[in-house]
């Protein structure tokens, strides 16, 4: 999506700590008649003419933006012989512009840092010139050959590591086109380029973008998305694709993951906050669908309990009928009416309305309806309403976890007391490990869950055996820097609350199986986290738990996308006395344009 912030705000700010960091040069001695493009991109990150007045840069408009960050692309038709400068560069005019592609044109200005999302982002800096004077010689002219992205010109290797010395920052680094794809991909900054035919990896957004691989085997899956699989195994063919037309002139396509974006898609490469390097297409390729369509997972058998975990989206009764019937229906015919079902960010009776309710009986009310008409069984249903305004999320919305669940498979034993702020405990009753309050609470007073839902806890019976089922959202990754950030490694603030949060769970876990070591234990959820991260670990250390989604081939280990990236964010762990059961990560949402929400349910198969 296009920012429409002002793009002087940041430039102050950026050149104080670039220069405070020893960063960046100061101004040129070159003189600014002899200034061409590949001279004020330079061969680094930051320009080494920034804050400094050029004149009459020349160059061939490539692009023209008229919206959102309004400007033009242009590009020096005669490079210099360096693969690290770039040859064009991106004219901030901040109206619409009164030139054309393929227009000669002298530029004079101010070089100019724009960080996309502000300097505290993290983000890399767009190089440009801002407050220009443009003086159009000819039009008609021939564009410059578009550089061809491909799985041969990207690098294999992400990007340069920081240092110590410049708190982690690569922006004082000297280019390495050839060695890293961060680098390549910034030497080609503004200039013209181009993609062939490609597969799409993430489906298109609300905003008009969709992303592509130009390296169709790099760590693929066999629905023809792209698995983020570690932190140092980052997928390096990405590219985010939006083009220049407007939407409103020219209908963005709808793609699914899978689907291929067949022949040339060309136009100048941008930074943006919503993807780092984004080709905004001057002509875009067309879609051919892959015929992608929303898995099923088996119905479990008689002496199964199958158990899910579903980030409904911020559902609440305001939402369309429609919503509620498809995610009934999901729940119906793609999860095959699972026996319990954790629901995360089920909203209060009347949603983002922020007055005080903290009920959501409506809110289940229908959506256990719709179930119902659905074809599925009629669920009952446990939860505990939140206090107003402590749980995050949408502002007013009060999400919680709920538990769901069919009486004719399964029973709840409800021990009453549990409330917002009373925690429920690990008791032994009958020999066995049991929950002081069911529902309850896991510890909701830790200051790990300021700001976040606290874990939801319930014990059922199958076929005579208990079953606790802890349901969990922690908290979000907002505020950590993006994969393109001038910090490499980039910074990942939110994993300290969450790794707070893993252990309060897998502490918790650890003293049910002190009374039974043999207890079926299932901690399920929107963990926000990947199966490889901190967090996992955190909740499995000492053995309490299992993450059930690495029983899966890598490939098939993701439930959400972002970014192109297929990744994981819900989980279902296992206590060890769940040893043998079927797991299944059932994509219906994340891959597709058309989306009920934005996550796919986990469901997991046992024998107790």
């Amino acid at each position: 999506m296009p920012s429409s912030v002002p793009r002087t705000a940041a430039v102050s700010a950026l050149v104080a700590a670039a220069l405070g960091a020893g960063l960046l040069a100061g101004s040129s001695s070159a003189s600014a008649a002899e200034v061409r493009i590949h001279g004020i991109q330079g061969s680094g990150r930051i320009s080494p003419l920034v804050g400094t007045p050029v004149a009459d840069v020349p160059g061939i408009v490539t692009g023209v933006r008229t919206y959102g960050s309004r400007g033009f692309w242009f590009q020096d038709p005669n490079p210099d012989k360096d693969a690290a400068t770039s040859e064009g560069i991106f004219v901030f005019t901040n109206a619409v512009p009164a030139v054309a592609v393929g227009d000669s044109v002298k530029v004079s200005g101010t070089v100019t840092e724009y960080v996309p999302g502000g300097v505290t982002s993290g983000n890399q800096s767009l190089t440009q010139i801002s407050s220009p004077k443009i003086t159009v010689v000819s039009s008609g002219n021939k564009l410059p050959a578009p550089v061809t992205i491909s799985a041969k010109s990207v690098p294999a290797a992400y990007a340069p590591k920081g240092t110590a010395a410049t708190g982690n920052s690569i922006n004082g680094l000297q280019l390495k086109p050839r060695s890293y794809a961060l680098d390549y991909y910034e030497s080609l900054e503004g200039m013209n380029v181009r993609v062939g035919t490609s597969r799409v990896v993430g489906a298109t957004d609300p905003y008009s973008e969709l992303w592509v691989t130009v390296k169709p085997s790099e760590n693929e899956n066999r629905r023809g998305g792209t698995v983020y699989g570690g932190y140092d195994d980052q997928n390096t063919g990405r590219l985010q694709i939006q083009q220049l037309a407007p939407a409103a002139e020219q209908p963005f396509p709808k793609a699914d993951v899978g689907d291929t974006l067949s022949g040339d898609t060309e136009g100048p490469l941008d930074f943006n906050q919503f993807g780092g390097y984004t080709l905004t297409a001057r002509t875009l390729g067309k879609v051919t669908g892959n015929g992608a369509k929303p898995e099923k997972t088996r119905e479990q058998r008689r002496d199964e309990l199958a158990v899910a975990t579903y980030n409904v989206e911020n559902l609440d009764p305001a939402d369309p009928q429609e919503k509620f019937d498809a995610l009934a229906g999901a729940v119906v015919d793609n999860l095959s009416s699972p026996d319990i079902l954790a629901l995360e960010e089920i909203q209060d009776d009347n949603g983002a309305k922020d007055d005080g309710t903290v009920s959501a009986d409506a809110t289940i009310a229908k959506f256990t309806a719709a179930v119902v008409a659905a074809g599925g069984p009629a669920y009952e249903a446990r939860t505990v309403d939140p206090e107003d305004k402590t749980d995050g999320g949408e502002p007013g919305g009060n999400i919680r976890q709920v538990f769901l669940f069919n009486p004719e498979r399964v029973s709840f034993t409800d021990r009453a007391g549990g409330d917002a702020t009373t925690a429920t405990e690990a008791v032994r009753t009958g020999g066995k490990a049991a929950l002081s309050l069911s529902p309850g609470r896991i510890d909701p007073a830790n200051a790990a869950w300021e700001n976040s839902r606290k874990p939801l806890a319930g014990e059922f019976v199958f076929r005579g055996r208990p079953v606790i089922v802890i349901a969990n959202h922690f908290a979000s990754k907002g505020g950590d820097e993006s994969l393109v950030s001038h910090h490499q490694p980039p910074s990942r603030i939110s994993e300290t609350q969450r790794h707070l949060q893993a252990k309060a769970v897998n502490t918790f876990v650890k003293d049910l199986l002190a009374i039974q070591r043999s207890a079926d234990v299932l901690v399920v959820g929107d963990i926000n986290d990947f199966e490889f991260s901190t967090t996992t670990k955190t909740l499995t250390a000492g053995g309490a738990l299992y993450p059930a989604i690495k029983s899966l081939p890598a490939p098939e280990r993701y439930s959400y996308l972002y970014q192109g990236n297929s990744q994981v964010l819900d989980q279902i762990l296992t206590s060890p006395s769940i040893e043998d059961f079927d797991y299944d990560s059932v994509h219906i949402n994340a891959e597709f344009a058309d989306q009920n929400s934005d996550h796919d349910p986990q469901v997991l198969r046992f024998r107790p």
